[in-house]
Protein backbone atom coordinates (compact mmCIF):
# COMPACT_ATOMS: atom_id res chain seq x y z
CA UNK A 1 0.00 0.00 0.00
CA UNK A 2 0.86 3.39 -1.18
CA UNK A 3 1.87 6.01 2.32
CA UNK A 4 0.24 9.28 1.75
CA UNK A 5 2.62 11.66 0.26
CA UNK A 6 4.94 9.33 -0.94
CA UNK A 7 5.64 8.38 -4.71
CA UNK A 8 3.93 7.08 -6.80
CA UNK A 9 0.61 8.82 -5.01
CA UNK A 10 2.50 11.87 -4.86
CA UNK A 11 3.17 13.41 -8.62
CA UNK A 12 4.40 16.98 -8.64
CA UNK A 13 4.50 16.64 -12.48
CA UNK A 14 0.57 16.60 -12.40
CA UNK A 15 1.00 19.99 -11.82
CA UNK A 16 3.23 20.68 -14.95
CA UNK A 17 1.16 18.68 -17.61
CA UNK A 18 0.26 21.66 -19.59
CA UNK A 19 0.72 25.25 -20.22
CA UNK A 20 -2.89 26.86 -18.33
CA UNK A 21 -1.87 24.32 -15.53
CA UNK A 22 1.82 25.51 -14.82
CA UNK A 23 0.43 29.37 -15.81
CA UNK A 24 -1.84 28.79 -12.70
CA UNK A 25 0.21 27.66 -10.22
CA UNK A 26 3.15 30.15 -11.09
CA UNK A 27 4.44 31.07 -7.48
CA UNK A 28 6.02 34.64 -9.17
CA UNK A 29 4.98 36.48 -12.21
CA UNK A 30 6.86 39.33 -13.94
CA UNK A 31 4.38 42.36 -14.76
CA UNK A 32 4.87 45.59 -16.76
CA UNK A 33 5.15 47.23 -13.47
CA UNK A 34 8.04 45.88 -11.86
CA UNK A 35 10.05 46.94 -14.78
CA UNK A 36 12.24 50.12 -14.83
CA UNK A 37 14.16 50.86 -18.16
CA UNK A 38 17.88 52.84 -17.75
CA UNK A 39 18.44 55.19 -21.18
CA UNK A 40 21.53 57.07 -21.70
CA UNK A 41 20.82 60.34 -23.45
CA UNK A 42 24.38 61.74 -24.88
CA UNK A 43 24.61 65.65 -25.58
CA UNK A 44 25.58 67.09 -29.08
CA UNK A 45 24.27 64.75 -31.07
CA UNK A 46 21.90 64.64 -34.02
CA UNK A 47 21.61 61.18 -34.53
CA UNK A 48 21.10 57.78 -31.55
CA UNK A 49 24.80 56.72 -30.90
CA UNK A 50 24.68 52.46 -31.12
CA UNK A 51 26.88 50.98 -28.14
CA UNK A 52 28.85 48.56 -29.28
CA UNK A 53 28.76 46.05 -26.93
CA UNK A 54 25.03 46.31 -26.22
CA UNK A 55 23.33 45.44 -29.15
CA UNK A 56 19.75 46.85 -29.23
CA UNK A 57 21.16 49.81 -26.73
CA UNK A 58 21.75 53.24 -27.78
CA UNK A 59 22.96 56.74 -26.52
CA UNK A 60 19.56 58.85 -27.13
CA UNK A 61 19.44 62.20 -28.85
CA UNK A 62 16.84 64.48 -26.61
CA UNK A 63 14.68 63.93 -29.21
CA UNK A 64 14.66 60.00 -29.46
CA UNK A 65 14.64 59.93 -25.55
CA UNK A 66 11.43 61.36 -25.47
CA UNK A 67 10.21 58.75 -27.84
CA UNK A 68 11.35 56.02 -25.29
CA UNK A 69 9.71 57.46 -22.92
CA UNK A 70 6.31 57.36 -24.47
CA UNK A 71 7.13 53.65 -25.72
CA UNK A 72 7.88 52.72 -22.25
CA UNK A 73 4.43 54.59 -20.88
CA UNK A 74 2.37 52.63 -24.05
CA UNK A 75 3.93 49.66 -22.95
CA UNK A 76 3.29 49.51 -19.38
CA UNK A 77 6.66 50.46 -17.66
CA UNK A 78 7.20 52.10 -14.31
CA UNK A 79 10.04 53.71 -14.51
CA UNK A 80 13.07 55.33 -16.14
CA UNK A 81 16.63 56.34 -15.02
CA UNK A 82 18.11 58.55 -16.87
CA UNK A 83 22.07 59.25 -17.26
CA UNK A 84 23.47 62.08 -18.84
CA UNK A 85 26.62 61.48 -21.29
CA UNK A 86 28.23 65.57 -21.75
CA UNK A 87 30.44 66.86 -24.32
CA UNK A 88 34.04 65.47 -23.54
CA UNK A 89 35.54 69.29 -23.26
CA UNK A 90 32.90 69.46 -20.46
CA UNK A 91 34.35 67.29 -18.21
CA UNK A 92 36.66 68.34 -15.36
CA UNK A 93 37.91 67.39 -11.80
CA UNK A 94 34.44 68.59 -9.98
CA UNK A 95 32.36 67.36 -12.52
CA UNK A 96 30.91 70.71 -13.02
CA UNK A 97 28.34 69.79 -15.50
CA UNK A 98 26.43 67.10 -13.43
CA UNK A 99 25.20 70.40 -11.82
CA UNK A 100 24.55 72.95 -14.21
CA UNK A 101 20.89 73.51 -14.63
CA UNK A 102 21.61 73.43 -18.20
CA UNK A 103 23.53 70.51 -18.09
CA UNK A 104 22.62 67.13 -20.36
CA UNK A 105 20.95 65.06 -17.68
CA UNK A 106 18.86 67.93 -16.52
CA UNK A 107 17.58 68.91 -19.83
CA UNK A 108 16.84 65.10 -20.40
CA UNK A 109 14.69 65.21 -17.05
CA UNK A 110 12.64 68.59 -18.26
CA UNK A 111 12.41 66.44 -21.51
CA UNK A 112 11.33 63.69 -20.30
CA UNK A 113 8.77 64.84 -17.54
CA UNK A 114 7.23 67.50 -19.93
CA UNK A 115 6.63 64.33 -22.06
CA UNK A 116 4.98 61.99 -20.40
CA UNK A 117 4.23 63.80 -17.29
CA UNK A 118 3.78 61.55 -14.13
CA UNK A 119 2.38 58.46 -16.18
CA UNK A 120 6.32 57.51 -15.48
CA UNK A 121 8.35 57.60 -12.74
CA UNK A 122 11.43 59.34 -13.85
CA UNK A 123 14.90 58.87 -12.18
CA UNK A 124 17.59 60.44 -12.40
CA UNK A 125 21.50 58.64 -11.48
CA UNK A 126 22.98 60.92 -8.58
CA UNK A 127 26.76 60.45 -9.32
CA UNK A 128 29.73 62.31 -10.52
CA UNK A 129 31.55 59.52 -12.54
CA UNK A 130 29.80 60.76 -16.23
CA UNK A 131 31.11 64.33 -15.65
CA UNK A 132 34.24 63.95 -14.29
CA UNK A 133 37.66 63.99 -16.26
CA UNK A 134 39.14 61.35 -14.07
CA UNK A 135 36.20 59.44 -14.40
CA UNK A 136 35.76 58.55 -10.47
CA UNK A 137 32.44 59.14 -8.91
CA UNK A 138 33.75 62.16 -6.84
CA UNK A 139 36.20 64.75 -5.97
CA UNK A 140 40.11 63.64 -5.81
CA UNK A 141 41.77 65.15 -2.66
CA UNK A 142 45.68 66.33 -3.04
CA UNK A 143 46.72 62.67 -3.07
CA UNK A 144 44.30 61.11 -6.14
CA UNK A 145 42.03 59.51 -3.54
CA UNK A 146 38.32 59.86 -3.72
CA UNK A 147 37.49 62.82 -0.87
CA UNK A 148 34.16 61.35 0.82
CA UNK A 149 33.20 64.38 2.20
CA UNK A 150 33.92 66.62 0.16
CA UNK A 151 31.96 65.01 -2.75
CA UNK A 152 29.00 64.80 -0.36
CA UNK A 153 28.86 68.60 -0.91
CA UNK A 154 28.55 68.17 -4.31
CA UNK A 155 25.98 65.57 -4.46
CA UNK A 156 23.85 67.68 -2.17
CA UNK A 157 23.56 70.29 -5.37
CA UNK A 158 23.05 67.26 -7.88
CA UNK A 159 20.22 65.91 -5.97
CA UNK A 160 18.66 70.23 -5.50
CA UNK A 161 19.56 71.03 -9.56
CA UNK A 162 17.80 67.40 -10.15
CA UNK A 163 14.58 68.29 -8.29
CA UNK A 164 14.59 71.17 -9.94
CA UNK A 165 14.31 69.92 -13.32
CA UNK A 166 11.57 67.66 -11.79
CA UNK A 167 12.51 64.53 -11.19
CA UNK A 168 10.62 61.96 -9.02
CA UNK A 169 13.28 59.55 -7.17
CA UNK A 170 17.02 60.41 -7.36
CA UNK A 171 19.71 57.42 -7.47
CA UNK A 172 22.90 58.14 -5.65
CA UNK A 173 24.92 55.55 -6.65
CA UNK A 174 28.54 56.62 -5.95
CA UNK A 175 28.79 54.87 -2.98
CA UNK A 176 29.72 57.65 -0.46
CA UNK A 177 28.99 56.84 3.01
CA UNK A 178 26.48 59.48 4.47
CA UNK A 179 25.49 59.88 0.79
CA UNK A 180 21.68 59.47 1.44
CA UNK A 181 21.17 61.37 4.35
CA UNK A 182 22.54 64.57 3.08
CA UNK A 183 20.47 63.65 -0.32
CA UNK A 184 17.68 63.78 1.81
CA UNK A 185 18.68 67.03 3.93
CA UNK A 186 19.40 68.94 0.39
CA UNK A 187 15.92 67.98 -1.19
CA UNK A 188 14.12 68.29 2.38
CA UNK A 189 15.85 72.50 2.54
CA UNK A 190 15.05 73.24 -0.83
CA UNK A 191 11.36 72.73 -0.82
CA UNK A 192 11.35 69.10 -2.16
CA UNK A 193 10.30 66.73 0.52
CA UNK A 194 8.07 64.64 -2.30
CA UNK A 195 11.42 63.57 -4.38
CA UNK A 196 12.16 60.18 -3.29
CA UNK A 197 15.57 58.66 -2.79
CA UNK A 198 15.84 55.21 -4.78
CA UNK A 199 19.28 53.99 -2.42
CA UNK A 200 22.14 52.18 -4.21
CA UNK A 201 22.64 49.93 -0.87
CA UNK A 202 24.65 47.25 -1.85
CA UNK A 203 26.84 48.46 -4.95
CA UNK A 204 29.00 45.87 -5.96
CA UNK A 205 32.73 46.39 -7.44
CA UNK A 206 32.30 44.02 -10.39
CA UNK A 207 33.88 43.01 -13.82
CA UNK A 208 30.10 43.25 -15.59
CA UNK A 209 30.15 46.68 -15.59
CA UNK A 210 32.24 47.17 -18.71
CA UNK A 211 29.88 47.39 -21.33
CA UNK A 212 28.37 50.35 -19.13
CA UNK A 213 31.37 52.37 -18.81
CA UNK A 214 31.51 52.62 -23.32
CA UNK A 215 27.65 53.77 -22.72
CA UNK A 216 28.34 56.57 -20.54
CA UNK A 217 31.64 57.18 -22.55
CA UNK A 218 33.65 57.19 -19.03
CA UNK A 219 36.82 58.53 -18.55
CA UNK A 220 37.97 56.02 -15.79
CA UNK A 221 41.61 55.59 -15.25
CA UNK A 222 41.93 52.32 -12.59
CA UNK A 223 38.49 51.22 -10.49
CA UNK A 224 36.70 51.87 -7.94
CA UNK A 225 37.29 49.33 -5.29
CA UNK A 226 37.62 51.94 -2.22
CA UNK A 227 34.35 53.02 -2.29
CA UNK A 228 32.03 50.01 -4.03
CA UNK A 229 31.49 46.98 -2.43
CA UNK A 230 33.70 44.19 -2.28
CA UNK A 231 32.23 40.77 -4.07
CA UNK A 232 33.55 38.89 -1.35
CA UNK A 233 30.91 40.58 1.23
CA UNK A 234 27.56 39.87 2.28
CA UNK A 235 27.51 41.22 5.93
CA UNK A 236 28.85 44.23 5.15
CA UNK A 237 25.61 44.62 2.40
CA UNK A 238 23.59 44.70 5.31
CA UNK A 239 25.61 47.18 7.42
CA UNK A 240 25.15 49.78 4.27
CA UNK A 241 21.14 48.37 4.44
CA UNK A 242 20.67 50.09 7.86
CA UNK A 243 22.59 52.60 7.66
CA UNK A 244 20.76 53.99 4.32
CA UNK A 245 17.29 53.03 5.94
CA UNK A 246 18.77 55.12 9.12
CA UNK A 247 18.88 58.23 6.56
CA UNK A 248 16.07 58.40 4.85
CA UNK A 249 15.90 55.48 1.61
CA UNK A 250 12.50 55.45 0.68
CA UNK A 251 13.80 52.00 -1.66
CA UNK A 252 16.86 50.17 -1.51
CA UNK A 253 18.89 48.79 -4.47
CA UNK A 254 21.31 45.79 -5.24
CA UNK A 255 23.44 45.54 -7.95
CA UNK A 256 24.44 44.06 -10.05
CA UNK A 257 21.84 41.62 -10.21
CA UNK A 258 22.36 37.97 -11.06
CA UNK A 259 26.04 37.73 -9.77
CA UNK A 260 24.16 38.76 -6.48
CA UNK A 261 21.22 36.97 -5.71
CA UNK A 262 21.90 35.77 -2.66
CA UNK A 263 22.25 39.58 -1.37
CA UNK A 264 18.97 40.20 -2.82
CA UNK A 265 17.22 37.62 -1.36
CA UNK A 266 18.78 38.64 1.90
CA UNK A 267 17.85 42.33 2.04
CA UNK A 268 14.42 41.76 0.70
CA UNK A 269 14.13 39.51 3.39
CA UNK A 270 14.63 42.05 5.98
CA UNK A 271 13.26 45.64 4.69
CA UNK A 272 9.67 46.94 4.83
CA UNK A 273 10.54 49.16 1.85
CA UNK A 274 10.84 48.44 -2.16
CA UNK A 275 13.57 46.38 -3.55
CA UNK A 276 14.71 46.58 -6.71
CA UNK A 277 18.12 45.12 -8.29
CA UNK A 278 19.59 46.37 -11.88
CA UNK A 279 20.63 43.79 -14.47
CA UNK A 280 23.25 45.31 -15.61
CA UNK A 281 25.42 45.70 -18.85
CA UNK A 282 27.46 42.87 -18.67
CA UNK A 283 24.20 40.42 -17.79
CA UNK A 284 22.57 42.16 -20.92
CA UNK A 285 25.32 41.64 -23.09
CA UNK A 286 26.35 37.82 -22.37
CA UNK A 287 22.72 37.30 -23.10
CA UNK A 288 22.80 39.46 -26.51
CA UNK A 289 26.22 37.54 -27.41
CA UNK A 290 25.50 34.11 -26.94
CA UNK A 291 22.30 34.79 -28.70
CA UNK A 292 23.73 36.22 -31.52
CA UNK A 293 25.85 32.75 -31.50
CA UNK A 294 22.79 30.21 -31.51
CA UNK A 295 23.72 29.08 -28.44
CA UNK A 296 20.92 29.89 -26.43
CA UNK A 297 17.02 31.31 -26.88
CA UNK A 298 17.09 34.46 -26.83
CA UNK A 299 13.76 35.71 -25.78
CA UNK A 300 13.26 32.56 -23.45
CA UNK A 301 16.81 33.37 -21.47
CA UNK A 302 15.67 37.18 -20.70
CA UNK A 303 12.71 36.06 -19.24
CA UNK A 304 14.31 32.95 -16.92
CA UNK A 305 17.05 35.46 -16.16
CA UNK A 306 14.34 38.40 -15.07
CA UNK A 307 11.88 35.28 -13.27
CA UNK A 308 15.05 34.44 -11.05
CA UNK A 309 15.38 38.11 -9.98
CA UNK A 310 11.93 38.51 -8.81
CA UNK A 311 12.26 35.52 -7.27
CA UNK A 312 15.04 36.66 -5.42
CA UNK A 313 12.80 39.18 -3.78
CA UNK A 314 13.23 42.22 -6.16
CA UNK A 315 10.09 44.22 -6.56
CA UNK A 316 11.66 46.48 -9.39
CA UNK A 317 14.09 45.71 -12.16
CA UNK A 318 16.14 48.19 -13.66
CA UNK A 319 16.40 46.08 -17.27
CA UNK A 320 17.59 47.09 -20.56
CA UNK A 321 14.49 45.05 -21.94
CA UNK A 322 12.30 46.93 -20.53
CA UNK A 323 10.22 48.11 -22.92
CA UNK A 324 10.41 45.11 -25.17
CA UNK A 325 9.41 42.69 -22.10
CA UNK A 326 6.28 44.95 -20.75
CA UNK A 327 5.33 44.41 -24.15
CA UNK A 328 5.86 40.82 -24.45
CA UNK A 329 4.56 40.40 -21.25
Amino acid sequence: MTKYGSFPGARPRRLRTMPAMRRMVAEYRLHPADLILPAFVREGVSEPVPIGAMPGVVQHTRDTLRKAAAEAVEAGVAGIMLFGVPLDEKKDAAGTAGTDPDGILQQAIRDVRTEVGDDLVIMSDLCLDEYTDHGHCGVLDSEGRVDNDATLERYAEMAQVQADAGVHVVGPSGMMDGQVGVIRDALDQTGHEDVSILAYTAKYSSAFYGPFREAVGSSLKGDRKTYQQDPANLRESLRELALDLDEGADMVMVKPALPYLDVLAKIADAVDVPVAAYQISGEYAMIEAAAEKGWIDRDKAIMEALTGIKRAGANMILTYWATEVARAL
